[in-house]
């Protein structure tokens, strides 16, 4: 049980690193964030779908799972697109980095979910990403819509993955992802409809923008959906929430190296982030130092 822990806490680790393309492919696709959320969750969709049929898995579910998803699918497609729009007002590094208060979200609301007491080193933590924030947007306060934003996101990141971490007990993590995606793309769809978003100009896409998206979509969303949601059977949602905070380190190198001078930032920037990660790797000699003793007594 304990290697297969392990063994999960290693492969979330690995998505989180695929996730930190996520906002270089949302940085480079030349498009507003809701039509292309709504690309991304569509051809999300297509490829799970396509998944089911290949391995002959089942798309049934009970009317009260429909209820649930439902909920799930709009919050995580408003997660989404106020973290892309946060990425095309400010950018990469900031929108990321922001979103790292979903760990502080998470030890509220996890609670609250799994009726548990609220442990004070998650609140501590939290606090610690909190105070690495601040010493970032002080001196980086012109990108205050963007910092409001991701901070929207992140509660809707952390609330998704509480609400997760209920549902893989009763379902598989295929089936979440599938009709979480699709009940998303669905509310997305009315609202664009509604707003009379449907013009020419939002199905006029470029050969760069398809090949992002596509990559997006797939690798990105379908396979790393599914097995994100398939490692909470294992961790709690707090662990989940808080290794995320890898994201923006991932991103912030990728995005250097990729667009250069647009995403270098102040020196003090680097040190909140500095923080930001210390806080995750302490998380990690938490959560697994009794683990690690019991390994080396053997």
């Amino acid at each position: 049980m304990q290697e297969n822990n392990l063994k999960n806490y290693l492969l979330l680790h690995f998505i989180v690193f695929i996730w930190g393309f996520t906002a270089i492919l949302g940085a480079l696709i030349n498009i507003d964030a809701i039509p292309l959320v709504w690309y991304r969750m569509l051809l999300a969709v297509v490829f799970i779908a396509l998944y089911f049929l290949i391995t002959n898995k089942s798309f049934q579910v009970d009317k009260k799972a429909i209820i649930k998803f439902i909920i799930s699918g709009i919050i995580i497609g408003a997660h989404w697109i106020t973290f892309f729009k946060a990425i095309k007002v400010s950018n990469v590094s900031v929108a990321l980095v922001t979103m790292s208060t979903g760990a502080f979200f998470t030890s509220l609301l996890e609670p609250l979910f799994f009726k548990r007491k609220i442990k004070l080193i998650e609140i501590l933590l939290g606090v610690i990403v909190v105070f690495g924030l601040y010493i970032i947007f002080n001196f980086q306060t012109q990108y205050l819509s963007g910092i409001i934003y991701a901070l929207i996101s992140a509660f809707l990141s952390a609330l998704f993955s509480v609400i997760n971490g209920i549902y893989v007990k009763s379902y598989s993590p295929n089936i979440i992802s599938f009709y979480s995606l699709l009940f998303g793309v669905i509310a997305i769809t009315f609202f664009i409809f509604f707003t009379k978003g449907f013009t020419p100009g939002f199905f006029t896409l470029t050969i760069t923008d398809w090949i992002c998206l596509f990559v997006l979509s797939s690798i990105c969303t379908a396979y790393a959906f599914i097995e994100s949601v398939r490692v909470m059977k294992y961790l709690t949602p707090y662990t989940v929430m808080l290794t995320i905070n890898l994201e923006p380190i991932y991103a912030i190198i990728l995005a250097l190296l990729i667009f250069g001078e647009k995403e270098q930032m102040q020196l003090e920037f680097y040190y909140g982030a500095f923080i930001v990660l210390f806080v995750v790797l302490l998380n990690g000699v938490i959560k697994n130092s009794s683990k690690i003793k019991k390994r080396l007594q053997r």
